[in-house]
């Protein structure tokens, strides 16, 4: 065979050969490996790294602690209080004046009346009396006759004030009614005349020798004094019932509008009439309104005093100066110039007015909770 093809047998290394390649091995460098873990050189690199991380953690340690930040929502909240108080400062600011101020200075002035001193020549002194002026108008028959006034005012005046507004709230809110704004402007617009105004007319109108209506009344064969012991109540309410009715009937209106009408077309596919829905469907609905008419309407009753005023001043008026309690208030202190047993008056006046409200308030509440 030619040369080309020939496997030539590799050749036999020589002990010469053999001595270098193994010492070429032993020179190799190996992989370089820290100290022993027990030497000497591991225990002071230990020592440095110990002494680092106790120098570390004393900075931090001695690092002031960070202000936490105000939170978003603390700020907000402390704007809409800022915002919602400043909105009633100016309400609580009028309150104060025209209501605390007068209401203490009543019952501070209440505890004082005032003497002669000596024989009556240095003139009164105002001294110290506690609970004698409360004593005297209690005492006073005029005073306690002054409430059963306000009684038999209230038995007559109430029912028609508080009926006659929900039937003619009724009547406008019903479908068949038209011309809806003109009778609530014309049933309004008493209200608008001030009460000295309006009893000034009425008086007017019950003179017998000037008034139109008690000339008809005449010629009719009806003779009525409104200025005896038993007119002057049924004059006084029906004044007052002129003045206020248009007023709450304006309020029951404006309840009934809120009324969904969902709950009337229902009742109407149900089968019932007018009537049944007034009373069963829209007066229940009502019901916070009607009580806030009823409160108001007795604590005005306990208020009496323009209509009757002007009444006493009329020719043959039965009403005297002492007719009801707001009377006896007015005459003891621009009459008789006491103003402590005035301000008396009045106290008592307003604590009957705050009972009377407490009660109609809890009676109404009782029944609303007693229903299903």
């Amino acid at each position: 065979m030619s040369g080309n093809g020939r496997r030539q047998a590799p050749k036999a290394l020589s002990a010469h050969d053999t001595e270098r390649r193994g010492a070429g091995r032993a020179e190799v460098p190996g992989p370089r490996t820290g100290p022993a873990p027990g030497s000497a050189r591991t225990d002071e690199r230990g020592a440095k790294a110990r002494g680092l991380t106790a120098r570390t953690d004393g900075r931090r340690s001695q690092a002031p602690a960070r202000t936490p930040r105000r939170s978003t929502a603390l700020s907000s909240r402390t704007r809409t209080r800022l915002a919602a108080g400043t909105l009633l400062a100016p309400f609580f600011a009028l309150f104060t004046v025209a209501m605390i101020v007068p209401v203490g200075y009543a019952l501070w002035l209440s505890l004082f009346t005032e003497k002669q001193s000596g024989l009556g020549f240095d003139g009164p002194r105002t001294v110290f009396d506690g609970l004698g002026n409360y004593a005297t108008a209690l005492g006073d028959q005029a005073f306690r006759d002054g409430f059963w006034v306000l009684v038999g005012y209230c038995a007559l005046y109430l029912p028609l004030m508080i009926g006659g507004a929900i039937v003619l709230a009724l009547l406008l809110d019903t479908a068949l009614a038209r011309a809806r704004r003109f009778f609530q402007l014309a049933l309004f617009l008493p209200h608008a005349i001030p009460g000295l105004i309006a009893a000034l007319i009425w008086i007017y109108l019950y003179t017998p020798q000037l008034s139109p209506v008690v000339a008809a009344m005449e010629a009719g064969g009806v003779g009525f004094d409104f200025f005896s012991s038993e007119g002057t109540l049924p004059s006084v309410v029906n004044i007052a019932l002129w003045q206020w009715l248009g007023y709450n009937v304006v309020i029951f209106y404006a309840a009934l509008q809120a009324v969904d009408r969902s709950l009337l077309e229902a009742a109407t596919v149900d089968g019932a009439g007018n009537w049944r829905i007034a009373f069963s469907v829209k007066l229940p609905l009502i019901r916070s309104s009607l009580v806030m008419v009823l409160l108001f309407t007795v604590i005005g009753s306990l208020q009496l005093f323009t209509e009757p005023l002007i009444l006493s001043r009329g020719s043959g008026s039965a009403v005297t100066s002492t007719w009801t309690p707001n009377m006896y208030a007015y005459s003891a202190a621009f009459e008789r110039n006491d103003y402590g047993l005035a301000a008396a008056a009045s106290v008592l006046i307003a604590l009957v007015a705050a009972v009377l409200s407490f009660a109609v308030t809890r009676f109404t509440n009782r029944r609303k909770e007693a229903r299903p």
